[in-house]
């Protein structure tokens, strides 16, 4: 009888616990940044990409709308924002497009539908509902490095 319940649970815990495609792994990912972190002006953001040697991407810690924790983003923008230093992803929360800083505005604009949002990453204008996704992360070994939970995507 053990047998047979095992045969039988096994294909479904599969189906519902896949393991990770072969050499994908998750942990910190190290980005070198143009500025340093202690040097960035006040209501600047500095753009950041996922590493492409090995393919990467970042984990949202966050989300709504298009975007929910544990999606990915494959870039970012470090913001430096009354004093506060923040990681956010570039994703729209509202239909996935990647946004840009507006250093005029102070703002991070949406080329495809018009969404503002302001540098705390919620929304200023819509039609977004929900703020840009955090990005967890933390000061790496030199005040130029951030490591930021990710994705080795294994390809």
């Amino acid at each position: 009888m053990t047998a047979t319940v095992i045969t039988g649970l096994l294909p479904i815990l599969i189906y519902f616990w896949p393991a990770p495609p072969k050499g994908q792994k998750q942990g910190r990912i190290t980005v070198t940044l143009g500025t340093a972190i202690d040097q960035m002006q006040d209501g600047i953001a500095e753009r950041i990409l996922a590493p492409t040697s090995p393919n990467s991407a970042f984990i949202m810690r966050d989300g709504g709308g298009d975007n929910a924790a544990g999606d990915l983003a494959f870039g970012g923008f470090v913001v430096k924002n009354k004093g506060k230093v923040s990681v956010l992803a570039q994703n729209c929360s509202h239909l996935g497009c990647s946004v840009a800083f507006n250093k005029d505005r102070a703002s991070f604009d949406c080329p495809c539908h018009g969404s503002r949002f302001h540098l705390d990453g919620t929304v200023q204008q819509g039609p977004a509902a929900y703020p840009l996704s955090n990005l967890d992360w933390k000061e790496g070994q030199t005040s130029k490095e951030i490591q930021i939970e990710g994705l080795t995507l294994g390809f």
